[in-house]
């Protein structure tokens, strides 16, 4: 991704992640453009961003062997465009672009409940490893 392709980017975030308002997925865009641990990655058809994919290295994950670790943050596409292999393919190029950074593992996670997600992960080739459920206490 660059710098142009913010606007489109950031109303495909806020689409998988609505939960964060625009601004702030305007920013978090900023940061991954500006920084050297995050990648955003485009899916482009007749000219128009279609989808998207974010990764950024993160010291650990479950499930890897290796550190650091590149983990797929997100991944969407739109949803006229969904189911015709966008998501493979924006997945086959950041495997190809992290084997030339000297990465040998992709990290990703889901939320228990999303079965398409699920499914989507294993049919590009990921395993599960294990599922985790998070808490939280206030102090």
């Amino acid at each position: 991704m660059h710098a142009a392709d913010r606007p489109a980017w950031v109303a495909m975030r806020h689409a998988l992640w609505p939960e964060e308002s625009v601004q702030a997925h305007g920013l978090e865009t900023g940061v991954i453009i500006k920084g050297s641990d995050a990648w955003g990655f485009a899916a482009e058809e007749a000219g128009k961003l279609v989808g998207f994919a974010e990764v950024s290295i993160r010291k650990a994950a479950n499930g890897c062997e290796s550190q650091p670790i590149p983990f797929l943050e997100g991944i969407w596409v739109e949803p006229e465009w969904r189911r015709r292999g966008i998501g493979k393919l924006l997945i086959i190029y950041i495997e190809a672009f992290l084997k030339a950074q000297g990465f040998r593992e992709l990290g990703s996670d889901s939320l228990i409940e999303n079965q398409g997600s699920h499914d989507a992960h294993r049919a590009w080739g990921f395993s599960e490893t294990e599922r985790v459920i998070y808490f939280h206490k206030s102090l």
